[in-house]
């Protein structure tokens, strides 16, 4: 079976010789991807379902283009943190699969993976079932990185 731990060691190793303050080794991933999950993904969020639930059309039309612009950076940032907190992991010699944290943070991309895959389709050309998938999904996986954040700070102070 593949360690991914001693895969990612040499990187580890190579961030741990920065001389990086360890307060910001174990607490630099919580608190930058806070910032991500609790602002971004809720403006994110909110821009997406006041686009669908508006009754003023020109509120609704800027929000979904504001959704439409920032969700694919939302997705970015969280697959950067994602990575990030692994590393971070290995960097504390901590195991990286045994935390409910990885896996919420996983199901969480695999979500909007598959959020992004329904929207660059066109919604199978702008198919309503489709759409509230899309809503939902991302719903679900927003509120799911509610549960990650909690899950991420009780295994911050974990150790």
């Amino acid at each position: 079976m593949l360690n991914w731990s001693e895969l990612l060691e040499p990187i580890a190793a190579w961030f741990r010789s920065l001389g990086l303050p360890y307060p910001i080794v174990h607490w630099g991933h919580p608190v930058m991807m806070a910032i991500v999950v609790f602002v971004m993904g809720s403006f994110v969020a909110i821009a997406g379902w006041r686009g669908r639930i508006s009754a003023d059309k020109d509120v609704a039309i800027k929000s979904r283009s504001d959704h439409r612009k920032l969700a694919p950076w939302l997705f970015f940032f969280l697959a950067a943190g994602y990575t990030g907190g692994v590393l971070s992991l290995v960097m504390q010699r901590q195991p990286i699969f045994e935390s409910p944290h990885f896996y919420t943070g996983t199901i969480v991309l695999l979500l909007l993976l598959v959020n992004a895959v329904i929207s660059l389709n066109g919604f199978a050309g702008d198919n309503t079932g489709l759409r509230s998938l899309h809503a939902y999904l991302g719903t679900t996986a927003i509120l799911i990185l509610f549960i990650h954040a909690v899950l991420g700070f009780n295994l911050g102070t974990s150790f």
